[in-house]
């Protein structure tokens, strides 16, 4: 059963973290078929590009190239089964070369660019707490709940709720998401809320109500509980 739940992580978490993926069969894999993220590891840090939505497409998105940080030495579509261990310059698409570079006013252990393309912080093992993983202090320009069906942005957090959201957050132990997995607390309902940076680029958090988790494996409190439970009854208001 643990077996089973391992790869309907690895299933929905590809489709619902990124809208897009690419099936590549390869020879020699174990794999049928392998579905791919767009993503890329350096500095022991796993990023993922989060295409835009359907309804975000013409959002404004300025990204301004800072320092080079490192290169594509892998490309994982090509040769990679799905047992593959990401090492640091390893990535999915990108061609061997490829410079992967800082983004001027933004933390690489949050972003980097590839390609003219953002890549968003999807695991760090540094990283102890939902803060750590995502250094977001006044980085967000906003916060959306946005549909389930068709990702598209519904509600917007109030400047308050959107204040008190970041600060709780910032602060959140992170567990170990096969553990939470394992117990069943990714399960159930559950909330697509968007976090929007200041330079337009945006990225999921998946949030389950009935156990106050995040797929990150931040665990809510009390406060941060309130704060979204408040903005889904202003849903539609």
């Amino acid at each position: 059963m643990k077996i089973f739940k391992k790869m309907i992580f690895i299933s929905v978490f590809a489709m619902l973290l990124s809208a897009c993926s690419n099936s590549i069969s390869l020879k020699g894999c174990p794999d049928a078929e392998i579905e791919w993220v767009d993503m890329l590891m350096i500095d022991d840090i796993k990023y993922e590009h989060h295409f835009p939505e359907p309804a975000n497409e013409n959002l404004p998105i300025t990204i301004e190239k800072g320092r080079e940080i490192g290169k594509v030495k892998y490309e994982m579509a090509d040769s990679a089964c799905s047992n593959h261990k990401m090492q640091n310059g390893d990535a999915a698409f990108l061609k061997v070369g490829t410079i992967i570079y800082e983004i001027k006013g933004y933390p690489t252990s949050l972003v980097v660019a590839a390609n003219d393309v953002v890549y968003v912080a999807n695991t760090n093992k540094k990283a102890k707490t939902a803060g750590e993983l995502y250094p977001m202090d006044k980085l967000v320009k906003n916060i959306y709940i946005q549909s389930t069906e068709d990702g598209k942005r519904m509600h917007t957090f109030s400047q308050s709720s959107k204040d008190k959201f970041l600060a709780t957050f910032d602060d959140l132990k992170l567990e170990d998401v096969q553990s939470l997995i394992d117990e069943g607390k990714l399960e159930g309902t559950r909330l697509f809320l968007e976090i929007e940076l200041n330079n337009g680029v945006s990225f999921r958090l998946l949030y389950w109500g009935d156990f106050n988790t995040f797929h990150i494996g931040a665990i809510g409190n009390d406060e941060i509980k309130e704060i979204i439970n408040d903005e889904v009854t202003n849903l539609g208001k």
